[in-house]
């Protein structure tokens, strides 16, 4: 998913799931800013002391709802969101700068295909990337709780 983003430079990324920090810290080895949303406190806590542990200062972190973004950071150059949702999040797409890659897991439970979306003059454009297996998206823009 980080080698779809297709990153240019040393920017902005947004992640949608921090989890364990795992992905957190690979972007924070190739990008000069991570953003991290974990809808689970318990995960957020633990990741940010394992992030912190291992020295990635460059990585920010909250507890929210990640369909949603963080838009006091956008535009970023990258957005990679590690749950599987029903639709594009607007909000996610809007924060993207021109040129800028979403890559997300779509469909339903079983049935979920890896989509890359790049953000162009033109509007958007949808690329299939194979077939994969998520947990489900929650939030406004996700599933239902």
């Amino acid at each position: 998913m980080i080698q779809a983003l297709d990153l240019k430079d040393n920017g902005r990324v947004l992640e949608i799931g921090t989890g364990s920090g795992y992905e957190a810290a690979i972007l924070a080895e190739l990008c000069a800013e991570v953003y991290s949303i974990e809808r689970i406190e318990e995960l957020a806590a633990r990741a940010r002391v394992i992030l912190s542990g291992l020295g990635y200062h460059n990585v920010s972190m909250r507890v929210g709802d990640g369909t949603l973004g963080w838009e006091e950071h956008a535009p970023y150059d990258g957005v990679v969101v590690s749950a599987s949702g029903p639709q594009i999040p607007r909000p996610l797409v809007e924060q993207l700068k021109p040129q800028g890659a979403l890559v997300l897991p779509m469909g339903e439970d079983k049935f979920q295909t890896l989509v890359r979306i790049r953000k162009g003059s033109a509007g958007l454009k949808e690329e299939y990337l194979g077939d994969c297996r998520f947990v489900k998206l929650k939030g406004s823009y996700g599933w239902e709780e």
